[in-house]
């Protein structure tokens, strides 16, 4: 039945008024199809009357895309699309499925030829002038408006005074507490929005500079002013892990050395972050351009923009009236409310070993259920978002979460099965933590092997080898592993589209050096965007580009002080060290992005670092921690500007606003960074397992603990005498990316999901400091949410999942940060059964091991013979 005969086309929701009146001139009111247009709106997601859904912009734009778009025009892009897509993770199967069957002609659709040339059209345009994944459509426009302000003076204020509070609550709260407690992009947007709105308040002085008149108050906060500046947040206000280096280096409980001032911390955070920022740059046509680069983790940011500043037109979803905005706002606040109760006031709801509670003194219990001491199977872990969100489950598509979760569960038994046979002496240490041990089972002293801040043979001799748990030697086989079979799966899978942009990059006159100011302050003929045509990068092309060279100028500097940080300090790292860690960083950037653009998760490439520096400057602890430091921070830094760029990218954000943000925000928090590091380094019992307020630091022990094997005693008698089954795992590796690869392409249907790398991540997630009980509520929710609701209820998913996983994380984050200032810093407790029980038992410890230390008083070799 025909329901409406005619689009009823109505102002855009936004602000802008001269926006509204450019989308009507793209809407024309004009007759529309003769088939009923619910399914169409079912297409797109919707539920509710289709004179609704069409009026609204973004898919008003697509029902007129439908009417213009010829047949032909529409199979040429489907059969584009099926090549692209055949193998994409995220490409939803059963569109892949139904494209393939519209292909095969209108004999082969089941609803008339008159439906299937509005359905082939339908997917074509979907395509062609959004996007062919659901959850990016969700939450982005197809289309762009180039004159709502974006880079004020409002917006670069808030942004950086919210740098200078996310970066030091970040790095004091961050990676050295576990669980780490994050100021998020989700919380900086909620704390950057009514800063905003009050900005609208004040009055609209202007001013002339440059010859440019820029306005104080240029009209309503506007969505791209708010993502603006969380760019800004994101770039500057972020974790850095220069403080889990800091640490490991200037600790007594670590290294201990004295000569790591305020000038060396500058000169290593500048290069090492601005490193990052130039990568970025160059690798912008290889993992932010290409449609099929989705970065799930950065979706949600993006939909709560909207929710916050573009009106929604009230609408039921799957039965659901409540508008995003509203429905944010009631789950952030019970989300506060709830944290105090596994954070303070009842902390056995966050580490939930109830298991161990049936016989607390059980150190086999303890071992397979624990989640401080053991493995953590454990079916009902944790009642706390705080652990729940680790894996990012609601974010992250499915399969990666499914992949990494049988990873972590394989990895586990073959960690009980290593343990219980003794193998290399694992059973006499507890069974996963980061920490390196002596032959007496405790924590292995680095002075003892040491002579001048080097290593002596004679005093190792007479000591003890570095003994690791069984956890901790998981972690390191399979780093080693994920390095090969990163670099070998993606290219093997990815080998066609590498090479073409290796192609496109290399003839690129903005990779030239320029002849004169003109030609350094613009790109040249040649178009960065040369051979992406979908609708995000088509709208980008209005602004102007950022050179390539001035990414390459940034690497160069950043290089430079780098090199004066090295030399000028003792850091005993010569040069070219610094030189073979950037090179071995860019070289595994490039699969790395590839799989963190598509899983949503970042293969970390610190482990090779130290294995490299130990072979070339052996004996030397404090030199494989700086050049560690360069092997992974430059890559990690990198990934985290990339995502923002694609954000950017989603959002239509002028590139070059962008690059102006990124790069003063970085520079503002390289100060901030090194303040936050000098209030950390004063906490009482800082890095012990006693430290009252979860400061552990599992990050920086984890680190020292490389040094000391690698660094120290050395990759020759580590992997030549003390574990010579580790230096396998790269020809492992490399074995199982062809194997991956030749899997899923002789049987692409069956293992269409299958991704042996992140498989292989949650091998790593051992001997930090996590176990299973991190991750099974996190899998258990991505089935939930990710699989079954997405499939079953996609309306509501592409509404509300983002909302919903914004909201929870933002209430932990705001609950988190009010219970350690107001409470736990002011050493405020509960002492009560609630509040002990977890911790009351060996697992609470941390310390059992299956195996006494035999009564000669040492494990393993006798010394003299190691």
């Amino acid at each position: 039945m025909e329901k409406n005969s005619s689009i009823i086309s109505t102002s855009l929701v936004s602000e802008n008024s001269a926006y509204n009146e450019k989308l009507q001139e793209k809407i024309s009111v004009q007759p529309v199809f003769t088939v009923d247009q619910d399914f169409i709106v079912d297409r797109l997601n919707h539920s509710g009357d289709a004179t609704d859904v069409i009026s609204e912009g973004g898919d008003s734009y697509i029902f007129d895309a439908i009417r213009s778009m010829s047949l032909e025009e529409a199979k040429q892009i489907l059969l584009d699309a099926v090549e692209l897509h055949d193998n994409d993770y995220n490409f939803p199967e059963e569109t892949l499925d139904k494209i393939k069957l519209l292909l095969q002609g209108p004999e082969a659709y089941s609803y008339g030829e008159e439906a299937y040339e509005v359905d082939i059209r339908l997917e074509a345009s979907l395509i062609k002038y959004h996007s062919p994944y659901p959850e990016v459509r969700s939450c982005t426009e197809p289309f762009d408006d180039p004159d709502v302000p974006v880079e004020t003076i409002r917006s670069y204020f808030l942004g950086f005074c919210w740098v200078v509070v996310g970066a030091f609550v970040n790095e004091t709260l961050g990676e050295p507490r576990q669980p780490s407690i994050n100021i998020s992009s989700t919380v900086m947007q909620i704390l950057l929005y009514p800063c905003g709105k009050l900005a609208e308040r004040l009055p609209n002085w202007k001013f002339r500079i440059l010859g440019k008149t820029l306005e104080l108050n240029p009209g309503p906060w506007s969505a791209k002013e708010q993502m603006f500046a969380t760019i800004i947040l994101n770039a500057g206000g972020h974790y850095s892990n220069l403080v889990n280096y800091a640490m490991a280096l200037k600790l007594d409980v670590f290294f201990g050395v004295n000569w790591v001032n305020f000038g060396f911390l500058f000169l290593m955070n500048v290069s090492t972050q601005f490193f990052g920022l130039g990568m970025a740059g160059v690798l912008r046509r290889w993992v932010i351009y290409p449609v099929n680069a989705v970065w799930p983790t950065i979706l949600p940011t993006i939909m709560l923009n909207r929710a916050l500043l573009v009106k929604e037109k009230p609408q039921s979803i799957n039965g659901w009236t409540i508008p995003k905005i509203k429905f944010f706002y009631i789950v952030l606040i019970a989300s506060f409310l709830y944290f105090f109760f596994p954070d303070f006031i009842f902390t056995a709801l966050s580490t939930f070993n109830w298991m161990t509670w049936i016989a607390p003194q059980n150190l086999k219990l303890a071992i397979i259920t624990g989640s401080t001491l053991g493995l953590g199977f454990n079916p009902i872990s944790t009642f706390d978002w705080a652990v729940i969100k680790k894996n990012n489950p609601m974010v992250r598509p499915f399969f990666a979460v499914a992949n990494q979760y049988i990873g972590v569960i394989i990895s586990a038994f073959v960690i009980l099965i290593m343990y219980w046979t003794n193998y290399k002496n694992t059973a006499y240490l507890p069974i996963n933590t980061s920490s390196t041990y002596d032959n007496t089972g405790v924590k292995y002293n680095t002075s003892r092997v040491l002579t001048d801040g080097r290593f002596d043979k004679g005093k190792y001799d007479a000591y003890s080898p570095p003994y690791i748990t069984a956890g901790h030697l998981i972690l390191y086989g399979a780093t080693y592993v994920t390095y090969t079979i990163s670099f070998v799966f993606t290219f093997l899978t990815e080998w066609k589209t590498l090479k073409m942009f290796i192609k496109r990059s290399f003839r690129k006159s903005s990779f030239k050096i320029p002849g004169s100011w003109n030609e350094f302050f613009n790109p040249g003929e040649d178009s960065i965007y040369e051979g992406f045509n979908d609708p995000f990068t088509r709208e980008m092309k209005k602004y102007k580009e950022v050179p390539d060279w001035w990414f390459v100028l940034i690497l160069i500097a950043s290089f430079v002080f780098g090199v004066i940080g090295v030399a000028v300090y003792p850091s005993q790292t010569p040069v070219w060290v610094v030189i073979v860690m950037i090179a071995m960083g860019i070289a595994l950037l490039i699969p790395t992005s590839i799989i963190y653009a598509v899983t949503g998760y970042q293969l970390e490439m610190n482990e090779l670092a130290s294995l490299i520096c130990g072979y070339i400057i052996p004996g030397n602890g404090v030199g494989n921690v700086i050049s560690r430091l360069y092997g992974y921070n430059t890559d990690a830094q990198s990934e985290t500007f990339i995502g923002d760029i694609k954000m950017a990218h989603y959002m239509k954000i002028p590139p070059r606003a962008v690059f102006r943000g990124q790069f003063f925000a970085v520079l503002v928090q390289v100060f901030v960074t090194i303040a936050a590091i000098y209030v950390v380094l004063g906490l009482p019992e800082i890095c012990t397992p006693t430290q009252p307020n979860k400061f552990t630091c599992p990050y920086s022990q984890g680190i020292y603990t490389a040094a000391v094997l690698y660094g120290i005693i050395g990759p020759d008698r580590v992997l030549n005498d003390i574990y010579p089954e580790i230096k396998y795992c790269f020809l492992i590796g490399a074995c199982l990316g062809v194997a991956g690869w030749a899997a899923r392409r002789y049987f692409p249907k069956q293992l269409k999901y299958f991704h042996p790398c992140v498989i292989v991540s949650g091998f790593t997630i051992w001997g930090t400091g996590y176990n299973v009980s991190y991750y099974t509520p996190g899998f258990i929710v991505s089935w939930v949410f990710t699989w079954y609701i997405k499939r079953r209820y996609l309306p509501w998913w592409t509404k509300y999942n983002y909302i919903l996983a914004s909201a929870l994380t933002a209430g932990v984050a705001f609950s988190a940060i009010v219970i350690f200032a107001g409470l736990q810093y002011q050493q405020i407790s509960l002492s009560w059964w609630g509040n002990k029980v977890s911790k009351a038992g060996i697992d609470g410890t941390a310390n059992g091991r299956l195996y006494e230390i035999p009564e000669r008083g040492y494990f393993g070799r006798a010394p003299g013979e190691f």
